[in-house]
């Protein structure tokens, strides 16, 4: 896809251009491998917000439950990683070698079913996609069919993320309980635990975040963007001219649980781990707030939010533990209620404002100084 004018306007060309400068130059060379690895679990979270911005920026479907998708995506990828590291080999001190360490605690003798699939690592990345996108068809099918919407869908959503950390914490033998899918290593034989392997994680999950930074672009810019705002504004006016509003959501969900789940693969490449405590209601509702702040109606907002949001929590968590969520809490409801649309917003109401009058005068200054120049004198 060729980046242009037509496909980001001035403003989020710009944007583009800077997030990449960042991203790909000034942040490698400036940090250390801890510090940059840290960036990299921040950006995890920017596919959740991207994927946001479609479902409920443009789509206007608040969903609390991404940290399902994110988890159901990181749980795929952890699957593949401790089925490699449970090698027979590696495991002969078991009572059965050859299965995951949890597994064997909780005298499973076995390797379950639906954990065979998991020795194919194309099958791993089919199901980082396929897996969430499912589950999310099922819960909107379910939900937009029936028209359940606006604050009765967000509170489900929260439900669902509650019963799958209940699930998953109970499943200790199949999930590894409450501790997660740990101890992950080699991918293809490759230790992902050293520095080196960390450098190049980062810059995989950079490409693939810009890939999905141009494919909500493209959603946007297309009519079924145009048609997801519609409905956002006047949901029934584009029902009576014809269209399915139901289907138009649950593709917006959809869309939004696929770009999660690549965020939650990421971060188990990244952290080495997986665990239910990214899956639950807090995660959750952290996911929208990085949205919120960012702006919920730009894509490169989300990133920006996901960035500054974990930075802010990490500096301040470190000082104080205690009062990390209540300010968590107030940085939400003073951008709900002072600045709806977050830093984007700020931005395109004020800042970009100024910038385009100062280059302006000094455009119309040079057109009267070369005017000046080229007048005869008298």
């Amino acid at each position: 896809m060729i980046i242009n004018s037509r496909f980001f306007n001035r403003s989020e060309l710009l944007g583009f251009l800077a997030l990449a400068v960042l991203l790909f130059l000034v942040l490698p060379l400036s940090l250390d491998i801890f510090r940059l690895n840290l960036v990299a679990k921040y950006l995890t979270y920017a596919f959740v917000g991207i994927g946001l911005v479609l479902c409920w920026g443009y789509g206007g479907i608040l969903s609390l439950g991404q940290g399902v998708f994110f988890g159901l995506g990181g749980y795929c990828m952890a699957m593949y990683l401790k089925l490699e590291a449970s090698s027979v080999a590696n495991t002969k001190i078991q009572s059965t070698p050859g299965i995951p360490d949890f597994m064997d605690w909780n005298q499973l003798t076995s390797l379950p079913f639906f954990w065979k699939p998991f020795h194919s690592f194309p099958v791993a990345l089919i199901a980082i996609i396929l897996v969430p996108a499912i589950f999310s068809f099922i819960i909107g099918a379910a939900m937009f069919k029936r028209r359940v919407g606006g604050v009765y869908f967000a509170i489900i959503t929260q439900a669902i993320a509650a019963i799958m950390t209940i699930l998953i914490v109970g499943q200790q033998g199949y999930t590894g309980g409450i501790n997660g899918i740990t101890d992950l290593r080699t991918l293809h034989g490759w230790d992902i635990r050293t520095d080196h392997a960390k450098y190049i994680l980062y810059f995989v999950e950079v490409v693939l975040l810009f890939g999905c930074i141009c494919a909500a672009q493209f959603i946007r810019l297309t009519k079924l963007g145009r048609i997801l705002v519609a409905m956002r504004e006047q949901e029934d006016r584009v029902r009576f001219s014809g269209y399915s509003v139901a289907n138009f959501k649950i593709f917006a969900f959809c869309a939004a649980a696929v770009f999660a789940a690549i965020g939650g693969a990421m971060f188990t490449l990244e952290v080495g781990f997986m665990s239910p405590s990214f899956v639950g209601i807090v995660p959750s509702i952290e996911m929208v707030i990085y949205t919120a702040v960012g702006g919920r109606m730009s894509i490169f907002g989300a990133v920006w939010g996901a960035l500054l949001v974990n930075f802010a929590k990490t500096s301040l968590s470190e000082s104080f533990p205690q009062l990390w969520l209540f300010g968590l809490g107030a940085l939400f409801i003073a951008v709900v209620l002072a600045f709806p649309n977050g830093l984007s917003g700020i931005w395109a109401d004020h800042v970009q404002p100024r910038i385009d009058r100062l280059l302006a005068s000094r455009k119309s200054k040079s057109a009267a100084g070369l005017i000046a120049d080229g007048a005869p004198a008298e």
